[in-house]
């Protein structure tokens, strides 16, 4: 045990180290330079002549160590990763890029989060039930529903239910995290503002979730049909409902744990689309814009901690998997 969590923890590592310098090389192969960039478009848009601007651009690529080797900027680049210390964001300097990760993780986090285990809990029931050979037969006409969610993009959802329900029929927002007019407070007002706002993103991506997780838990009740297990507890004579629960669902649900401890480490990288579809202040939302600015240190930033999020995930799931299925165990070879 103790030498299989050590190669673990040396992957976990070599994981990390691989991932963090893909992510400082990749977005230096795009062409150009961002600092400049974002002169230009400042002096294009506030309408200044762009005299000095040479000097500016020196002067930034000085101050953000841009004008270094690229050696010396990805040794100082990975001394900073290990503190989780990005710099400043290019795009909104001064400020800086963990600061505004805090600012839209909360977001992504509450949205996600709850989504994810309605989808999972909702899906996984329905899959139980719709794979249970005793189940009423009218259940299984569920399938058909549950197949056409799960091959819809959660975020085509997303704008079939913003027609429907908020510019044909507007029960809820458009878009954004809160009204205009509220005012960020601990209030009962605003909470419910935020929850109001966030109810249309949510739906969608329940929607899809929900029947990815329903297919996936009907898969896995078939396979148990006809195991020794079940074979022994029909002979028994058991009750079809303890059958169900203690001897079908209990071994079939293992696999769909796995699953949910891998989409709980994607939950950190947001919902891309469906942020930028209903204009959420999410990591999606920030990473596009993070990426059209040419950001560089807040691309840093963000795709790190999206890598981080989803090894520490796929890194607890491997310890806690023989405490679930006691059949699995560790051994050294």
């Amino acid at each position: 045990m103790r030498i299989y969590l050590s190669r673990r923890l040396l992957q976990f590592v070599a994981v990390l180290w691989g991932a963090a310098t893909l992510n400082f090389f990749i977005p230096r192969l795009a062409p150009g330079n961002p600092v400049r960039d974002q002169l230009q478009q400042m002096a294009s848009q506030g309408g200044a002549l762009q005299l000095g601007i040479e000097d500016m651009v020196r002067s930034y690529d000085q101050q953000f160590g841009l004008d270094q080797p690229l050696w010396l900027q990805y040794l100082r680049y990975l001394g900073s990763v290990l503190r989780l210390d990005f710099g400043y964001s290019l795009s909104q300097y001064p400020v800086h890029v963990i600061t505004l990760i805090e600012a839209a993780l909360p977001w992504t986090i509450g949205l996600l989060l709850a989504s994810t285990f309605l989808a999972f809990g909702i899906g996984t029931l329905l899959g139980a039930v719709i794979g249970w050979t005793r189940s009423p037969r009218a259940l299984r006409f569920l399938v058909l529903p549950l197949l056409v969610f799960s091959s819809i993009p959660y975020y085509l959802l997303g704008l079939v239910l913003v027609y429907a329900l908020a510019v044909t029929h507007p029960f809820f927002p458009l878009s954004g995290g809160y009204s205009v007019s509220a005012i960020p407070s601990l209030s009962l007002p605003f909470v419910l503002d935020i929850v109001h706002h966030a109810l249309l993103p949510a739906f969608s991506i329940v929607l899809a979730g929900m029947g990815f997780w329903g297919l996936g838990m009907r898969g896995m009740m078939v396979t148990t049909e006809g195991e020794d297990y079940m074979l022994f507890a029909e002979a028994k004579g058991l009750k079809g409902i303890r059958i169900l629960l203690r001897y079908a669902v209990r071994n079939a649900i293992l696999p769909q744990f796995t699953s949910l401890a891998i989409a709980l480490g994607h939950i950190v990288s947001g919902s891309v689309i469906v942020e930028v579809v209903f204009a959420f202040p999410g990591i999606g939302s920030l990473l596009v814009k993070a990426i059209s600015g040419s950001d560089f240190f807040l691309i840093y930033g963000i795709v790190f901690i999206i890598i981080l999020a989803i090894s520490v995930a796929t890194l607890l799931i491997d310890l806690v998997y023989p405490l679930i299925d006691p059949r699995i165990a560790y051994r050294s070879a």
